[in-house]
């Protein structure tokens, strides 16, 4: 029970950092010294100390014989900075208490077989889930080179994101769309069709002060995206166009001239979403806010892409054969292929709900 008490402490200390550590997991450290919390840290940024040395430059002498909680086992490798278990076993460290074992294949255990060649006792698993949850991102990146994709839209009861007339502004309340700015502040990118581009000219951007842009994926198979458009020109945030190799040479080398970075994923009639993902990966995007329109909403389901879902639902009744729907496309034939979410949770949000829930793998 001790060491989930200060277990809870070093997975609150990660929680800082949420949106700031991509590629990064979220860590945090808790230096315990005869029963009492003498030092802490968590990692900030990529490039930057690791949760662990910031506890450990904090206790200074008093880690000697102390014992390191820790959420994620210590690195092992050289990367952007030095391993954090020869840090460990260089600050006199006698136990570590590890929430859970590093994925990454560069580590994966040798963290913990550096500490304990060292002397030093090592318990793993305490809050194990709760950790692997915080990390959720990471793990997905890190070991299926994929990001953990998010799918968000906001909709009357009746599952409408839009009147008969193509009024959309605003179905949910301010709660809501504070807690959506709040997503794309925390997520690496934002994705939407170009029909949403053409439609709103919207800019992606998060509102938050001091908020943090995600980066900007319009799918677009035909390179119809305006050279006007918000997206192109703010420079707000870098924008990316995924497009097919049967686009207009011409006007992706104008969106280019623009500043706008192309990624072509396939050579159909549509974007090829899995090349897509694959290729944000690449790039260190490991995560990516999905938010509109229902058309890439239903492709993103039917590829099987999406890892968690986020539905808004204010008490409005739109109603109307022909107004937009959450999830469009061709929809599923059968209810045995619809998508499933499990570990369900519901919130208010003013006067909305917000129903959070990962999808059930098939």
């Amino acid at each position: 029970m001790t060491d989930e008490i200060f277990m809870r402490e070093a997975l609150r200390l990660a929680r800082n950092a949420v949106g700031r550590t991509s590629p990064n997991p979220l860590v945090g450290a808790v230096v315990v010294r005869e029963g009492r919390i003498v030092a802490e840290g968590w990692h900030r940024k990529a490039g930057t100390p690791h949760a662990e040395i910031h506890a450990l430059n904090m206790a200074g002498e008093l880690a000697r014989g102390a014992t390191l909680y820790v959420t994620l086992e210590p690195c092992s490798h050289f990367g952007r900075t030095p391993p954090c278990a020869r840090a460990i076993v260089d600050a006199g460290i006698s136990r570590v208490v590890a929430a859970m074992t590093d994925p990454n294949p560069q580590v994966a255990g040798r963290g913990f077989e550096i500490l304990r060649s060292a002397g030093i006792q090592v318990e793993v698993g305490t809050l194990e889930a709760e950790a692997r949850r915080l990390n959720e991102i990471f793990i997905k990146w890190v070991t299926r080179k994929l990001p953990f994709v998010t799918l968000k839209f906001a909709c009357s009861l009746d599952g409408k994101i839009a009147t008969v007339g193509g009024e959309s502004q605003w179905i949910s309340g301010i709660e809501s769309r504070t807690f959506a700015h709040r997503l794309r502040d925390t997520n690496d990118a934002i994705l939407v069709g170009v029909g949403t581009v053409l439609a709103d000219n919207p800019s992606l951007t998060t509102r938050l002060v001091e908020g943090k842009n995600p980066v900007r994926v319009i799918v677009d198979s035909k390179a119809r995206m305006p050279l006007d458009a918000t997206v192109v020109k703010d420079k707000s945030a870098r924008t990316i166009i995924a497009t097919t190799s049967r686009a207009p040479e011409e006007k992706l080398s104008a969106l280019e001239a623009c500043g706008v970075e192309i990624i072509t994923a396939g050579d159909g009639e549509r974007v090829d979403l899995k090349i897509l993902m694959r290729a944000l990966a690449e790039r260190e995007l490991t995560s990516v806010l999905v938010e509109g329109g229902g058309t890439i909403h239903f492709a993103m389901l039917k590829a099987g892409l999406v890892d968690k879902v986020l539905a808004f639902v204010a008490p409005k009744i739109l109603g109307g054969a022909n107004a937009l729907t959450a999830v469009a496309g061709a929809g599923f034939e059968k209810l045995s292929d619809a998508v499933a979410l499990k570990d369900l949770t519901t919130e208010r949000l003013g006067d909305d709900i917000l129903i959070s829930g990962y999808v059930t793998e098939a």
